[in-house]
């Protein structure tokens, strides 16, 4: 048996390679999926069949319900915004920025692996080709682990939490690269964020457009559905 490992899987492109890291550095990995409100739930179909694909001990599907909250385009009747360049993402924070969403996950993906008697967990937070999430940025993610190993019975009195946030500094082309290395099959995700009703990818906003150009970059034939 190997080590334990939560992995915050969402069926997105980042999130798969990232489970794909995890088992190659041998980790038994229980991974950890939220409907959580959002007009996307085609993602829970990518989710489960990535997890399937890579087979792991245990996938788990929570509901919680931040459409309840709303405040992000992904939760809420906001349009979700398309077409916008670069410059235009990384201005500011996005509408599609879901309260506290990271936070939420990570205490949730926190108490499961206490309870599995894992220490690692892993996200997928990326700030390389877009830096716009507060929740993925290094600083958030070690303020979380410094947390964890004094909120909890396993940190207090037994071996520290490690959150592994692996893609941090890797562009979206590195990040494929990555994956296809490891056997990723990139046709069983999904990154978009305004799917179509069968659940192709609308390929116009943010997300689209950086999976998009991540495939360019990397040399890569990009497998995915557009609308």
């Amino acid at each position: 048996m190997g080590k334990k490992a939560v992995i915050l899987l969402s069926g997105g492109l980042d999130s798969t390679t990232m489970l794909a890291i995890a088992k190659s550095q041998g980790f038994d990995v229980y991974v950890i999926s939220f409907r959580y409100g959002q007009r996307h739930t085609f993602e829970l179909i990518a989710a489960k069949t990535v997890a399937d694909f890579l087979g792991v001990k245990k996938h788990l599907i929570l509901d919680v319900d931040l459409g309840s909250i709303g405040g992000s385009a992904l939760t809420d009747d906001i349009d979700v915004p398309k077409g916008r360049d670069e410059s235009q993402m990384a201005s500011n924070i996005p509408i599609t920025y879901v309260p506290a969403r990271n936070t939420i996950f990570l205490s949730l993906a926190l108490g499961w692996a206490e309870v599995l008697g894992a220490r690692d967990i892993f996200i997928g937070a990326n700030v390389v080709d877009y830096s716009g999430y507060p929740d993925c940025r290094p600083g958030f993610i070690s303020a979380f682990e410094k947390m964890a190993n004094l909120g909890t019975k396993a940190g207090v009195e037994g071996d520290g939490f490690t959150i592994h946030a692996p893609l941090s500094q890797m562009t979206k082309a590195e990040i494929i690269r990555k994956g296809i290395e490891l056997g990723v099959d990139y046709s069983l995700t999904l990154s978009c964020y305004d799917p179509t009703e069968n659940g192709g990818a609308c390929g116009e906003c943010d997300s689209c457009l950086l999976r998009k150009k991540g495939f360019e970059e990397a040399g890569i034939a990009d497998p995915t559905v557009y609308r």
